[in-house]
């Protein structure tokens, strides 16, 4: 299978290399072929565009008068460091392309955006695209067009890097991840279970921390994500880079505003904090790309599906839900941490419901779930630079569900054909319930400023 893509040092998921081996054949899926070349170019042309808005400042600047130029001279200075920082960026992004894992091959290099950008929110971004000139720092691209929000994915996934794999966000994973594996050690404890025999799902994996962290405690654990920007800079954390720190990263160099100090916006991490490579994890790790959707439909397959700020990336988060029971094996729990913010709630063509936690609670129970623990108010940020003068977090909801034993839901229905066969089944809610909240209980939930970030 030539058209492959390399092999990794954990195996990919068979669906994953049968469509690998359709998409990244130019003559069966140019369309497919085409999606990867924009997220190549935007990589690619990561510097320039940064340049473009770098250097709108120099040239206002120097159009001020020549007292305000005196008083901005350590602004001045500031903002050649700023351009010394998109140069080490563009470096790291020389290293993660360098493989080309995930890139098509062979073909022409006649690539056009055709579509308008698509997923920005709350005016992020204009609806144009970017003629960017050629410059002399060696970064050859097929074509000259870039969309917009994928130059701004390919920062966003900067950000990402820092968030699963630098020290200086531990605080912030710790927030987001350390209630999931809490939860999962707890109910499959490692004195009781074999957990090399715990099949642990991660949708929405990112960049793979969680899903190497659950590993790492010894859980057979599977990593699904659909974003090529996320697949790229995964794959090159977990297999390429050979040891700690090895690189250098400014993540927040794109930050002109609520700084501080001019060190803030030019602030470094070093990645990853962690090896991967120099310490493979004692459980079985998989990476699985594709639409979450489409990939998993067999049934009964894992014995936990663990989804951080991962379920609300769906048109219909119904979908989410049933697909999620359907995959778990009798007795097998979901655990769920993350906000509401409903990536396609105000996207131009898109189709979209926002359901409230309280209706999701009604969801859960009436496709068969059984909520053990439910918790509203856990303060959690998403790829927020600590420094910042504005601090965005979430009030994040946390649940852990557990699909029922087989015969559970046959008697689940014997009951209701007793109690009232007319009774609609969204009515039938908080029964034999654990420590769920009050249905009226009230969640407030800050919206991110940065909220492309999820959908990277």
């Amino acid at each position: 299978m030539s058209d492959m893509v390399p092999s990794l040092p954990f195996p990919m998921h068979p669906k994953m290399q049968e469509d690998q081996a359709l998409a990244f054949s130019a003559k069966q899926d140019e369309e497919e072929r085409r999606h990867i070349q924009k997220v190549q170019n935007a990589f690619q042309y990561y510097r320039r565009y940064a340049y473009l808005r770098l250097n709108r400042k120099e040239d206002y600047l120097l159009s001020l008068s020549a007292d305000d130029q005196r008083l901005l001279s350590k602004y001045r200075t500031h903002l050649d460091i700023v351009r010394h920082c998109i140069d080490c960026n563009q470096s790291v992004i020389r290293e993660i392309l360098r493989d080309r894992v995930l890139y098509p091959t062979g073909g022409e290099s006649d690539y056009q955006n055709d579509e308008a950008p698509a997923h920005v929110r709350h005016g992020d971004m204009d609806q144009t695209k970017y003629l960017v000139d050629d410059g002399d720092d060696g970064d050859v691209v097929a074509d000259d067009v870039v969309e917009p929000l994928k130059i701004l994915k390919a920062q966003s996934t900067l950000k990402l890097i820092a968030r699963d794999w630098s020290a200086e966000c531990a605080i912030e994973r710790e927030q987001s991840y350390k209630p999931i594996i809490d939860s999962i050690e707890e109910y499959y404890k490692p004195s009781d279970y074999k957990l090399n025999e715990i099949k642990i799902l991660v949708p929405g994996a990112g960049l793979g921390r969680l899903t190497y962290e659950l590993a790492c405690r010894g859980y057979a654990c599977e990593g699904n994500e659909f974003s090529y920007f996320m697949l790229i800079a995964s794959n090159f954390v977990l297999n390429l880079c050979d040891y700690e720190n090895k690189h250098v990263l400014y993540p927040w160099v794109h930050q002109y505003v609520n700084n501080m100090r001019r060190a803030d916006q030019v602030a470094s991490v070093r990645f990853p904090d962690v090896c991967p490579v120099k310490n493979p994890p004692k459980g079985n790790i998989e990476m699985a790309a594709g639409d979450f959707l489409e990939v998993y439909k067999s049934p009964d397959s894992y014995n936990c599906v663990a989804t951080c700020f991962f379920i609300d990336c769906a048109n219909n988060v119904i979908d989410f839900i049933r697909t999620i029971y359907k995959i778990l094996v009798p007795g097998g729990i979901w655990v769920n941490l993350g906000p509401l913010l409903y990536h396609y709630s105000d996207v131009s063509g898109q189709n979209s419901i926002e359901p409230t936690y309280e209706d999701l609670i009604i969801i859960m129970e009436s496709v068969g779930f059984d909520i053990l623990t439910s918790r509203t108010g856990i303060r959690t940020k998403y790829a927020q630079n600590p420094q910042s003068m504005k601090q965005s977090e979430y009030q994040s909801l946390f649940w852990l569900c557990r699909k029922p034993p087989n015969n559970f839901e046959q008697q689940q229905q014997q009951q209701q054909e007793q109690r009232n066969p007319q009774e609609p089944p969204d009515l039938i809610v908080h029964q034999n319930n654990v420590g769920v909240n009050d249905a009226e209980a009230e969640i407030e939930i800050e919206t991110e400023t940065d909220d492309d970030l999820k959908q990277t």
